[in-house]
Formats: structure tokens, C-alpha cells, sequence
């Protein structure tokens, strides 16, 4: 027994001196995640791509902080800071207002670089993977270097040349430096061209999911960004020629029997995705009601459609001042606040001399309304309030800036569609309805609809754009005209066609719709565009605006390297 026991401890010690210390040491976590086993799985993959979807839609929609939202929108042609209007403050100021402490460029910076980051860990991790199969870590890697590309061509538009990290980072560096403007694109472009030979044609992939013809347009972007206008051209061409996708030109989808129009049916509830007939969106953002995993819901609708509830007007009983409506109504899609209102550019002139533009129709562009918050005796009741005079009989000036406008109706939810839980009710559960027709709302601000980041129209604006730069009109004029002919608008000629006109064009297409910041600074437009049709940011807007500042806060930590700023906000 003794020499059983001393062979025993003999073989133990010498088993303790003989192994690799360091291996024998090191933890195995088998019951909880750590930075290196929380991706390997298929599923953990999956989550990690659906996490960069979530996060481009809390950009799109707002779920990031809503001055950020509404500035990459408004304080362009596009739309004015209502509430913030007298006196002018944020980009209604922007002399005073975008500098360097700006919290808009911080935050916009930093969400980004937030994709950009938790992409890299993607491209880094999954070809290690020995969970995945060959094709799934290409696939992987393919939909983060989109998430990638858009991110760089984004900052890139915004501010000019940035930090270019394309490796995980995985301890604190405070040493960054600007890459060229040129460089940045660069890399977008061949992360573009690794995922496009990937990546799964759009009607191969699912709703919302990343896909070829997505990548081929904004690969066109950035390609017309480096001046390579042919291969731009190639990439625009090849999206606009698949047979997958095309412009929508019947009627289609939820409300295709009920009054309306084809540019209106693509806004409709439902209507955005390949599986309801729609062949035209390239990217579109998923949002379901109700659903957890997806509780950002656009912002659009609360912020463009008119105050109305809060209207006045004078009553022509006795003088004082009334509401105008009794709430509301689902006639008029939701409950806006007027915290952005459409320029005069938008709202009129820029529909001049296209009176048949179905843009521009009643059932896209709601301009007048019945008035029904008095008393059903009053001589004010179920009176037009455009067309019979009451503009001129409101009784503050709010009214004239926030709480009434023509109300863009690609941004808001048509009649029938809206959830019973918006509707007000009586005592006992019965919807309350205006004596002129349509249910009344409570506080139906959300949005809640799947949204566009790509549609086909905008690739062919690229295509066009590509043209008119190599010096190209016919053919630029070519492109526009497909988009006008579905619009049923006139045709344009060579002679019309500038860079001006295609930046008209988008609008009447576009509005309500694109990140029309990021596409004028992109062109380097921005200040010439503010300054001729915005009345409010166009007198203080200067030219070094055409790029954003690099935020203040993080040149101030990047201690050990110099992060230089922008021209003009030293």
C-alpha cells in the first residue's frame, strides 16, 4: 500500500512540474459570454449584423437625440427650424450654432463610428470562426463591410477626411489622425467591390436584409465622390438594369382600390417591402409595431406634419380666439408638433410650371382642411381654411409658422391605418369622431412604418449626376425623365440639365425622405443652397459650412496625436 501510494505522488508531482503552466491556467468559460466566445456561433453572427441594422435605424429614425435627427435634414432647401424660429437659435443660427462644441457633430460622429466599430469585430471575427461555414463567414463579413462603407462615406460626406480604422480595437488609443477625404472613399470603395461579389441579389434576400444592388448604389455614390464617373455609371447601371427592381408605375399594395396614386401607394402602410409587390426599395428599414426588438419608430411625422391642434383662429361670433380643429383627426395622418417646416422652395415654388406632378397631388401634399373645432351653429364651421380666408384670421404668430403648413403626407399614416390604442374614446370605449368626418387621435406621433434608405429613383440621380459631371446631359436628361415620366410630369432636355436642376429633382422625388445635409455636403452645395432658399439658416450660413467641424471634445482627448479641424472653425 505504501508503494502505491508513493507511486502516486511521485506521478502527481511530477505531472504538476511537467505541464504548460500557462495552458493549464487559462480559463475556459463554458456558462457565461466574454469578448472572445460572444462570437462564434451562427446565431451570435446574426445578432451582431441585426445590432448594425438596429443602429443605422436609430440614426434614420432619431432614436439617437433628436436635434441630430432633425440636422440632418433641416437647415438646408429642405425645411426651417419652426420652433426655434424667432429668435433664430440652432441651424436657424448657424454662425453661432455649428462650431466645434455643437453637440450634433459629436453625436453624429460618435453613433457612426459606433456602427463602424462593431462592424470591424465582424470583419475581424468571422473568418476565425471554427462554428461557421465557409460561405456563412463570407456572407457575415460581407453585410458588415456594408455597414462599414455607409458609415465611412457618411463622415466622410459630413465632415471631410476622418479617422480610418479598419481593425478591431481592443484597448484605448488616443492617437488618431485625419485620413484624407479621397483615402476615406477609397476604402469604402473596396469594401463595396469585396461585399458586391458576395452579397445576395435583392430578390434572393430577405425583407430588410443587406443585398447586392444596395451595395452597387452606394458604390456609385462614392465612386462619383472619387471623380470616377464611368465606373459610377457602371455601378448605377448595373443596379437599374437587374430585373429584380424596377420604378413602381400602377397602383399597388394596401390602398391600390381606394383614391390615390402610385407615388402615394409606395408610402403607404405595408406598401415599402419586395413581399407587398414593391420593387423599387433597395434598402428598407424594418419597424413593427408593438414589437420589442424594435421600438424606434420614425420620428418624421411628429416633427413635419403642422401643430394643428394648437391653431386659433378668430371666431366671426364674437372675436375671440377659437381652435380651429377639435383634435386630431386621422383625415389629416397623426399628430405633428411643426418642429421642422418645409421651405417655401419645397411647399411651392419648386412645383412651378409641373402642375400635373403627382408629387405634388392632394392625395401627397394636403393643403387646405375643414374647420371643425367650433360649434356646428358657427358661421366659422366646416370653412376651408385656405381657400376661404381664415390664414388671415389666426391670432398669433405661432400659427403662421408652426402650426399650420401643407402637410406632407409621404411622411405620415393614411386614414384606417392607425392602431385602436390612438383613437380617443367616451366613457364607454366608442371612438370619437369630428362631425365633418374621421376619427380623432390622441397623441399618434409615431411613425410606425417600415422606411426607405435606398430607392431606385435616387440611382438614377447617381447615374445622372455621373453624366452631368463627365459632361453628359442627353443622357443625364434620359435619367431624369424616367423618374419624371412615372411622376407624370413634362419631359426635360440637355439644355435644362445642370447639377441645380438634378438637386430640384431629388427634392420633388426625395423630400421627406433623403439626409439632404449629407447629400449637400457631399456636393460641396450646401451653402449656396441654404443660402438661396432656406429664409432663415441662408442668412447666416458661410461657406466653411459645407463641411461639419470635427467635434471639440474629440480633438481635446486625442492627446497623443493632432486631430485637425476643419477650415473656418478655428
Amino acid at each position: 500500500m505504501k508503494k502505491i501510494t508513493r507511486f502516486l505522488l511521485v506521478a502527481l508531482l511530477g505531472t504538476a512540474f511537467s505541464c504548460n503552466e500557462k495552458t493549464f491556467l487559462e480559463e475556459k468559460p463554458l456558462d457565461f459570454y466574454t469578448p472572445d466566445n460572444s462570437l462564434e456561433t451562427n446565431a451570435q453572427f446574426q445578432a451582431a449584423i441585426n445590432f448594425l441594422h438596429n443602429r443605422l435605424r436609430n440614426i434614420v429614425y432619431g432614436g439617437i437625440d433628436l436635434d441630430s435627427f432633425f440636422a440632418l435634414r433641416y437647415a438646408t432647401d429642405f425645411a426651417v427650424n419652426a420652433t426655434d424660429y424667432q429668435p433664430a437659435v440652432k441651424l436657424n443660427d448657424y454662425k453661432n450654432t455649428m462650431v466645434p462644441t455643437f453637440n450634433v457633430p459629436l453625436v453624429i460622429w460618435q453613433n457612426v463610428y459606433q456602427i463602424i466599430s462593431n462592424a470591424n469585430v465582424v470583419i475581424a471575427r468571422a473568418p476565425k470562426s471554427t462554428k461557421l461555414t465557409d460561405a456563412d463567414k463570407k456572407l457575415f463579413r460581407a453585410q458588415a463591410q456594408f455597414f462599414r462603407a455607409w458609415g465611412y462615406n457618411m463622415l466622410a460626406n459630413l465632415y471631410g477626411g476622418v479617422p480610418l480604422i479598419t481593425d478591431e480595437i481592443t484597448t484605448p488609443r488616443r492617437d488618431f489622425v485625419r485620413a484624407a477625404r479621397d483615402a476615406v472613399y477609397a476604402q469604402c470603395k473596396a469594401d463595396l467591390i469585396e461585399a458586391i461579389a458576395v452579397l445576395p441579389d435583392i430578390d434572393k434576400a430577405k425583407d430588410g436584409a443587406v443585398n447586392k444592388q444596395a451595395a452597387q448604389h452606394i458604390l456609385a455614390e462614392v465612386l462619383i465622390s472619387l471623380k470616377a464617373y464611368d465606373e459610377a455609371i457602371a455601378a448605377a447601371t448595373q443596379v437599374i438594369s437587374y430585373p429584380g427592381v424596377g420604378l413602381m408605375t400602377e397602383r399597388f399594395g394596401t390602398h391600390k382600390d381606394q383614391p390615390g396614386d402610385v407615388y402615394r401607394d409606395l408610402f403607404e402602410l405595408g406598401n415599402q417591402n419586395r413581399t407587398s409587390g414593391n420593387r423599387e426599395g433597395l434598402y428598407v428599414i424594418q419597424s413593427d409595431y408593438l414589437n420589442l426588438a424594435s421600438t424606434q419608430r420614425d420620428a418624421m411625422q411628429w416633427a413635419i406634419m403642422p401643430s394643428m391642434q394648437s391653431l386659433t383662429i378668430k371666431s366671426a361670433v364674437d372675436g375671440k380666439s377659437v381652435s380651429a380643429i377639435k383634435g386630431p383627426n386621422e383625415k389629416w395622418s397623426g399628430r405633428g408638433v411643426g418642429w421642422m417646416r418645409p421651405t417655401t422652395f419645397v411647399l411651392y415654388t419648386m412645383w412651378q410650371g409641373g402642375k400635373n406632378d403627382i408629387r405634388n397631388s392632394p392625395y401627397n401634399i394636403l393643403r387646405d382642411f375643414q374647420i371643425d373645432g367650433v360649434a356646428s351653429t358657427s358661421p366659422d364651421f366646416g370653412k376651408w381654411f385656405v381657400k376661404d380666408g381664415y390664414q388671415a384670421k389666426v391670432t398669433n404668430f405661432a400659427d403662421t409658422i408652426r402650426n399650420w403648413f401643407p402637410i406632407l403626407k409621404k411622411n405620415t399614416i393614411s386614414a384606417g391605418d392607425f392602431p385602436d390604442a390612438y383613437f380617443q374614446k367616451d366613457a364607454s370605449g366608442n371612438v370619437l369622431t369630428s362631425p365633418l368626418g374621421g376619427r380623432l387621435l390622441i397623441n399618434a406621433s409615431d411613425l410606425f412604418r417600415d422606411g426607405y434608405l435606398i430607392r431606385l429613383p435616387e440611382t438614377y440621380f447617381l447615374r445622372a449626376e455621373a453624366a452631368i459631371l463627365k459632361g453628359d446631359n442627353a443622357s443625364a436628361a434620359a435619367d431624369l425623365n424616367v423618374v419624371r415620366a412615372r411622376a407624370k410630369t413634362f419631359p426635360v432636355t440637355a439644355g435644362d440639365v445642370s447639377i441645380d436642376f438634378l438637386l430640384d429633382e431629388r427634392m420633388r422625388e426625395l423630400y421627406g425622405e433623403e439626409f439632404r445635409m449629407v447629400t449637400l455636403t457631399r456636393m460641396g452645395k450646401l451653402y449656396d443652397r441654404v443660402k438661396k432658399y432656406n429664409e432663415k439658416s441662408g442668412l447666416s450660413i458661410e461657406s466653411y459650412h459645407n463641411l461639419w467641424p470635427i467635434p471639440f471634445s474629440e480633438i481635446n482627448r486625442n492627446v497623443s496625436a493632432k486631430l485637425e479641424q476643419n477650415p473656418g472653425y478655428n
